[in-house]
């Protein structure tokens, strides 16, 4: 059965709120620009992949990148998740958190050496292998140091997910996973390297992807290599399905994730592996939102622009991608929208939130750009010398500062002059 998405963040008394705390409050008590998310909305989402499972043998890992702040993956790991990493930054910040490497997998095409090293150390799950190249480093690696190191192929499906190219992974010309045609071959191989253990077979065909179709395709084939796999004695533990179900951002209509994994399990009726996802946007996407405030109303012949504290070092993905985030007041005024460009302060035309938005405001008030929970913070940066924002957590009406505002002394803390 769907259990439809929770939104979290609705209007009481014509104010927006998250869950019951007005969002005028948390801008009062932490500034703007600022990360809001919901603990309802994390926890919810996580159980909507989670609990279609039922018995079945399953790890939901957690993609990391989407958002690594130590307060969302703390939570993930106490429901229970795994977590997908792609470097070894992020699997330090899942153990800080209190995740369980064991419950880790390793994806990433570049994973060095050192990286490597302390996977082994921490003892993960699965390296996620993309070349025949990594594959015999790890193998070097795990044998040098008298370990073994559990891995499993990702294995580029040719599959066309119907996504933005910036986010596509699983096509022939992407840098990601080995091609089809050679994974045969490498499991072959890879059963005789030392120091490396057989476990799966994983495959990730891209990101925001709102039909299952391409799902099932990449599926279909991944089942066709691993009856192959079976006819010469490897055997598989687990099938890492990846991730990539997209949300609603503006008109998506992405399915549930029940609906999602209802016809996966149909697929996968009858067999013995274990089942691993990937999911990260949907996990998080819509849990949050960015807290910003409008400081000049500029109006011209030809345009009228809004522009607010937050930027594209806060919000990278309208400029990366073109990608469209809902703008919503915080307070509604009872006056004619006008037309606006929303940008920020950062010097680059490119800077910008949302292109030609109706909205009915003035200066010093509070807006809300919607679904920005994952790839917000995760992404931002410190361009124009600029501190990234805070972060807090919304529990009911309990507020949690999950992360401070930086300030401008700690962006050089760590430089030196040359005197």
């Amino acid at each position: 059965m769907d259990r439809p998405e929770l939104s979290p963040f609705t209007r009481r008394s014509g104010e927006l709120c998250a869950e019951q705390a007005p969002l005028s409050a948390i801008a009062e008590r932490y500034g703007t620009p600022c990360f809001v998310y919901s603990r309802a909305a994390l926890v919810h989402s996580f159980e909507s992949f989670d609990r279609p499972f039922g018995n079945r043998p399953h790890l939901v890992c957690y993609a990391a990148k989407a958002n690594s702040s130590l307060a969302i993956l703390d939570l993930f790991a106490r429901l229970g998740s795994g977590f997908d990493i792609v470097s070894g930054g992020e699997l330090e910040r899942v153990i800080a958190a209190g995740g369980d490497p064991g419950k880790v997998v390793f994806s990433g095409v570049g994973k060095r050496s050192d990286e490597i090293e302390l996977a082994l150390e921490k003892g993960i799950l699965c390296f996620n292998v993309e070349s025949e190249s990594e594959l015999h480093r790890i193998s070097g690696i795990a044998a040098g140091r008298k370990q073994t190191a559990r891995i499993s192929l990702r294995v580029n499906p040719d599959v066309d997910p119907k996504t933005h190219p910036y986010i596509s992974t699983g096509l022939k010309q992407s840098k990601f996973g080995v091609p089809f045609e050679d994974a045969l071959r490498l499991y072959r191989d890879a059963r005789g390297l030392p120091g490396i253990e057989i476990t799966g077979v994983d495959y990730h065909i891209g990101s925001q992807i709102t039909e299952i179709a391409p799902f099932l395709d990449a599926l279909d084939k991944l089942l066709g290599l691993v009856a192959r796999l079976e006819s010469e004695g490897i055997r598989l533990h687990h099938l890492d399905l990846g991730g990539g179900l997209g949300i609603r951002y503006r008109e998506e209509s992405p399915p549930e994730p029940a609906t999602y994994l209802a016809a996966v399990l149909q697929r996968l009726a009858g067999r013995p592996e274990a089942i691993l996802l990937e999911p990260g946007r949907a996990l998080v996407g819509n849990a949050g939102l960015l807290l910003t405030r409008v400081e000049y109303l500029k109006h011209g012949a030809e345009r009228n622009f809004a522009i607010v504290d937050a930027a594209m070092n806060d919000l990278m993905r309208p400029a990366l991608y073109d990608a469209f985030h809902d703008i919503l007041p915080v307070r509604s005024r009872a006056q004619t929208p006008r037309r606006y460009e929303v940008v920020g302060p950062v010097c680059e035309s490119g800077d910008f939130l949302g292109h030609e938005r109706d909205l009915a405001m003035a200066e010093g008030d509070l807006l809300a750009i919607m679904s920005a929970g994952a790839y917000g913070m995760s992404m931002s940066s410190n361009y124009n010398t600029r501190p990234r924002a805070a972060e807090v957590m919304v529990d009911g009406s309990d507020l949690h500062l999950i992360r401070e505002r930086e300030t401008v002394a700690q962006l050089f803390s760590l430089e030196r002059l040359l005197r």
